[in-house]
């Protein structure tokens, strides 16, 4: 490269570091303004209360469009910019300055998300399943296959491992990466054969009194004509039963999404954990726009309405505690997200232990007959 060149590189990158630090300063790419409207503009026309809130609605799910557009410009430029400058003095100071704002700008993006963008975070293609959690916080796992009745179903994986040493049974949805393995695994939708697998299994572990931990990441159970042949519902209600009074302890975790009651036949727990970014919810916000309004692309207003995300359930009490989530959603980092769920999950056993196997059984009846009352 000629000196020339050199030089007319160098003048472009402080171009762009000019550029990019007006733009760090613009706090409006995160507060999103309303626009002014213009002085001797018409007033508009009365809405409806349901036209309203569909466009406030709208209006925040493309402010928090535009904002992640802006974070990601941001984050582009400042790669860039880092590239094409030599490190020297005030201008490694300056990018590193602008870096840090562009982290701060993530913080506050992620903490603030709509309840729609949750879902999306939520079903992110990348996210950490069962598997995942199982090779990062168990060891020596054993899985079990089938129902001892029909088939062996993917979708749903359950194994002995050690947690922390100890023995216990482990159990979660397995939704699989990649086209083959999402159809061998049916997106992690289990049929009655997989809810009767899961069952076999916690029956084994109650015997050795050995603690069972659940992984929920599911849409819901599998709705075909072949499962509910197999008794799809009672399944799901035979599971609901045993897993109440089962005398081992039960620790569940949402770990992305937790729907209807293909979620709820595996989550009869003592303690209900969720992930910062899962949702757990008695319909998917699609489906539940369809009934409500006629209209699956009402979701967004959907999600809202439904309060699925993980601080909504705990101000209802319907969960024990929310995990924080690395930066950005735990398909980021993995191994981030285990360490921010081991503790967790180590308290939770540590507090159960002790309990007999009549203070468990007494304990979680009661705490999922008190669900819900404050809407009687």
């Amino acid at each position: 490269m000629t000196t020339a060149e050199k030089r007319e590189r160098r003048k472009l990158a402080r171009e762009r570091l000019r550029r990019l630090q007006e733009r760090a300063k613009q706090r409006e790419l995160a507060d999103g303004k309303p626009a002014k409207t213009p002085a001797g503009a018409p007033a508009t026309a009365p809405v409806s209360p349901r036209a309203a809130i569909r466009a406030a609605d709208a209006s925040v799910a493309e402010k928090q469009k535009q904002r992640q557009e802006a974070i990601d410009a941001l984050e582009r430029d400042v790669a860039e910019l880092g590239r094409l400058t030599e490190p020297s003095g005030n201008t490694a100071d300056d990018i590193l300055r602008i870096r840090k704002e562009v982290d701060e700008l993530k913080r506050d993006f992620y903490a603030n998300l709509a309840s729609w963008q949750k879902v999306q975070l939520a079903r992110h293609p990348q996210r950490p399943y069962a598997d995942d959690f199982i090779r990062l916080l168990f060891e020596d796992f054993s899985e079990i296959h089938g129902d001892r009745g029909f088939a062996d179903d993917a979708a749903l994986i359950a194994g002995m491992a050690r947690f922390h040493g100890k023995p216990c049974l482990v159990l979660g949805n397995q939704k699989g990466r990649g086209t083959k393995q999402r159809v061998a695994r049916n997106f992690g939708q289990a049929r009655p054969e997989g809810y009767r697998k899961a069952l076999r299994a916690m029956h084994l572990a109650a015997k050795f009194r050995r603690p069972i931990f659940v992984f929920v990441d599911t849409p819901g159970a599998y709705p075909g004509v072949d499962g509910e042949e197999r008794g799809q519902a009672e399944a799901i209600a035979h599971n609901i039963r045993e897993m109440a009074r089962l005398e081992t302890p039960i620790i569940v975790t949402v770990t992305g999404e937790g729907g209807s009651g293909g979620a709820l036949a595996i989550a009869v727990g003592d303690r209900v954990f969720m992930l910062e970014n899962s949702i757990y919810s008695v319909i998917s916000p699609e489906g539940c726009a369809s009934i409500m309004w006629r209209d699956s692309t009402k979701a967004e207003l959907a999600a809202e309405a439904l309060r699925i995300t993980a601080p909504d359930l705990l101000e209802l009490k319907l969960i024990d505690e929310v995990i924080p989530e690395p930066e950005g959603g735990a398909h980021n980092d993995y191994e981030a997200a285990a360490k921010l769920l081991d503790p967790v999950l180590a308290r939770a056993l540590e507090e159960l232990a002790p309990l007999s196997p009549q203070q468990l059984v007494d304990r979680r009846y009661q705490k999922f007959r008190a669900m819900g009352q404050f809407f009687a």
